[in-house]
């Protein structure tokens, strides 16, 4: 049969957005399904004669009281009926998600008459044991909703190993103000500047001439050797440690140059044997 998503997380944290973009790519969506009607839909599945089409089953805190009887339906699945199916669970920061119940303008399902913060709180307990089951986890407080579709893009459509963990490189300017979401950052400033050459000023570090005059002196490619392997060493350090978002900044004085440079052939070197989701931005490009 078919591979069956099982879509879950915190409530404002994205699933039917999730949802939408599955059945763009090609899944049979069924959000809120009753837990009580799992196996029910699961024998339905089995029995059909399309059973080889994906489904995408929304599962969340609405369920109240029947939420408890999942943890034993997905081991069921798993253990014994062996359904080949995945959990996804989308998470987000705790005032990420009261920010956008605010601008929503929406009450929390756990807190009709209460604080949404209490309601979190509450959602996080119940959700808890989804969360640790999940084969996939994507945090959504950073992300735009065409990154969103990126990510599940790579996980379902492309048919990507994914380990839980995004990683983003992020060029800029310094001139421009450092971003405010960084884990880690790398100032190439060292390397040669084409500023200073009339022919280059104007183009961009995706550019091969460009690449190359970075590259001229030997160094930048002793540093992007030492950057592959540092990342080759921690990502899978951080993927046991349970971290899923990784902000990477490569910074130099205009963000047109060096950091685009660098950014293009880490991705290019990083991307080639990634088990993880990873996106590049170049956010001072066109300045």
């Amino acid at each position: 049969m078919g591979e069956i998503l099982i879509v879950t997380g915190m409530s404002g944290a994205g699933k039917t957005v999730c949802l939408k973009h599955l059945e763009d790519f090609g899944f049979n969506c069924i959000d809120n399904l009753p837990i009580g009607l799992m196996n029910s839909f699961l024998e339905l599945l089995l029995s059909s004669r399309e059973n080889e089409q994906r489904t995408a089953l929304g599962i969340d805190s609405r369920n109240g009281k029947e939420l408890s009887e999942l943890e034993k339906i997905v081991e069921n699945w798993r253990e014994e009926k062996k359904v080949p199916f995945r959990i996804l669970f989308l998470d987000a920061g705790d005032e990420v998600l009261i920010q956008r119940y605010k601008e929503s303008r929406r009450s929390h399902p756990l807190a009709k008459e209460g604080r949404i913060q209490d309601g979190i709180a509450k959602e996080r307990e119940k959700m808890a044991f989804l969360r640790k089951k999940a084969d996939l986890i994507i945090d959504t407080s950073r992300l735009l909703t065409k990154n969103l579709r990126q990510q599940l893009k790579e996980i379902v459509q492309e048919e990507k190993k994914y380990q839980n963990l995004q990683l983003s490189i992020l060029s800029f300017g310094f001139k421009y103000g450092m971003p405010e979401d960084l884990d880690l950052l790398f100032d190439l400033r060292f390397l040669p500047n084409p500023y200073y050459d009339p022919n280059l000023r104007n183009h961009t570090g995706e550019e091969k001439e460009v690449q190359d005059f970075v590259f001229s002196d030997g160094n930048a490619q002793i540093f992007l050797d030492k950057l592959v392997d540092l990342f080759q060493f921690l990502l899978p350090l951080y993927v046991a440690e349970g971290k899923n978002q990784l902000v990477l900044g490569l910074a130099c004085t205009g963000g047109k140059h060096r950091s685009v440079t660098m950014a293009e052939k880490l991705y290019q070197s990083l991307k080639e044997h990634a088990d993880y989701g990873i996106r590049l931005e170049h956010r001072d490009i066109r300045k």
